[in-house]
């Protein structure tokens, strides 16, 4: 399996660092990631296994889930300094990247369940290349749910298998069945068979005069609701949805981190 943080480590320091090379820096250091805002950890866990592998000491940080506040150090180590130096960058970027997903994710769950307290918010697989491993922990860490974590592990008919396959009548499987209809007559006749359908781009209207419809047709039926779904609007969504699908946690701006490291004196 590929170790993703010697990828980004390899990446950023392919050799050496020649900024603490010519000035001759050595010794040991500790090396402390402070924020300067509010948020939800995630992956600290992951980036502690690494710096131990690399044979730092990892002193303290905030596990994922948890909340931190402005000013707080989220993660603290000592080690060689040369080493503390190359993980300094990718270490800082890394969290700064998870704990805004972790952050996001968190405020939709607030925001969604303060109106229907059952429904699941449930990010999609578009995640970043290299990185789905860790944004799917983010969500999690901050209290979502994964839709799909891949084609391998659930089953979606969407628009595309239908043009293919539109007689669906027979479908057998031990995971649940999700359907996106291409329009409302094929979300009417789907809804008899499918466990969730995935209604795509629809309005607050046309969820408010489907929705009563399908479930009439099917009282287990549950519904996903996605489409330019983010934290100004999700809470009107949420009246209709068991499931609100949306990848915006992703896309959240970076947290504002930064890492001091210092010389620990014998």
């Amino acid at each position: 399996m590929i170790d993703l943080f010697e990828l980004y480590l390899h990446e950023d320091c392919p050799y050496e660092d020649e900024t603490t090379e010519l000035l001759g820096i050595d010794g040991r250091a500790k090396l402390r990631i402070i924020t300067r805002v509010d948020g939800i950890s995630a992956c600290t866990e992951d980036l502690a296994e690494f710096y131990r592998r690399k044979g730092a000491d990892v002193l303290s940080f905030v596990g994922s889930g948890r909340s931190f506040s402005a000013g707080d150090v989220i993660f603290e180590a000592e080690g060689d300094a040369r080493i503390l130096f190359k993980l300094w960058r990718i270490s800082q970027t890394f969290l700064s990247i998870t704990c805004a997903i972790a952050t996001a994710t968190s405020k939709l769950v607030q925001l969604a369940r303060s109106v229907n307290p059952n429904v699941i918010i449930a990010t999609t697989r578009k995640t970043h290349p290299g990185f789905r491993k860790f944004e799917l922990k983010a969500v999690i860490a901050g209290g979502g749910h994964i839709h799909r974590n891949s084609l391998s592990d659930s089953i979606l008919i969407t628009p595309n298998h239908l043009r293919f396959v539109s007689d669906l009548k027979d479908l057998r499987s031990l995971r649940k069945i999700e359907i996106e209809p291409r329009d409302v007559e094929e979300a009417l006749k789907f809804a008899k068979i499918a466990d969730v359908l995935l209604l795509d781009h629809y309005t607050l209207e046309e969820l408010g005069e489907i929705v009563p419809r399908l479930k009439s047709i099917n009282p287990k039926l549950e519904i996903a609701v996605a489409g330019n779904i983010n934290e100004n609007n999700i809470k009107e969504f949420a009246k209709f949805a068991d499931i609100i699908v949306t990848s915006s946690p992703y896309y959240a701006k970076p947290l504002d981190l930064t890492t001091k490291i210092e010389p620990i004196r014998q």
